[in-house]
């Protein structure tokens, strides 16, 4: 091989699920260990790798998923390497070790099929129609996979003394134990979030962690949903 080209060559497997580079996830598939990925996110793969879209499971959860915010999803099954991107956004690996996580759907890349999820309505945001009423709960054992536009920070919401404000355009995941409310800030649009004459966040609270991008650009989510 080229010398200038080995430095990025794929390095041997370790886990089941790691980053390549900070743009792309490898995926170590074995028969009977399925993975749920975005529809059009297959880069490359090796080995024999088969893929089912909008399996009966996604068409299951998908009739409660009424604002159609996620991804279309398919099902990877087989033996080989799995190489996953989405449009060269950064993206973030996650071992879930029988915590629970609650996704936004269009940050959602993969996860192993073993894991337990089903799309959930977001309490304390009921008068805050359009903003983002629905999420992914993901929980058990096993691989997740997010994508953020941009290199992202984790916050630690603490023990509940202070409150997290987020633009709902940046937000990524949380720990689904939180608290949530909406909060609007009339007149503001110009020095919070976007948006003309008001800007509206997400509030949490509890003992937990919010993952969020640097982008908040909507732009960004309309483009992931097509």
């Amino acid at each position: 091989m080229n010398q200038q080209l080995a430095g990025f060559a794929p390095a041997p497997v370790a886990t089941r699920m790691e980053n390549h580079g900070h743009h792309m996830v490898k995926v170590a598939m074995q028969t009977g260990n399925d993975l749920f990925a975005r529809v059009g996110s297959m880069v490359a793969y090796e080995g024999f790798v088969q893929y089912e879209p909008n399996p009966p499971a996604v068409r299951q959860v998908a009739r409660e998923w009424m604002t159609g915010e996620g991804a279309p999803l398919m099902k990877c099954s087989g033996d080989g390497l799995l190489y996953l991107a989405d449009y060269g956004a950064d993206v973030v690996v996650i071992n879930l070790a029988g915590d629970s996580l609650s996704v936004n759907g269009t940050n959602l890349l993969a996860f192993d099929a073993s894991l337990q999820w089903g799309v959930e309505r977001v309490k304390g945001l009921a008068k805050f129609a359009g903003q983002g009423l629905w999420n992914i709960k993901i929980s058990g054992q096993g691989w997740v996979a997010l994508t953020s536009r941009g290199t992202p920070i984790v916050v630690d919401c603490g023990r509940g003394e202070d409150e997290t404000y987020v633009d709902p355009d940046a937000l990524i995941a949380w720990s689904p134990n939180l608290k949530v409310k909406g909060k609007r800030s009339f007149k503001a649009g110009s020095l919070i979030g976007r948006g003309s004459g008001e800007a509206y966040q997400m509030g949490f609270s509890g003992e937990g962690i919010v993952v969020v991008q640097p982008s908040e650009d909507s732009t960004d989510r309309l483009r992931a949903r097509g």
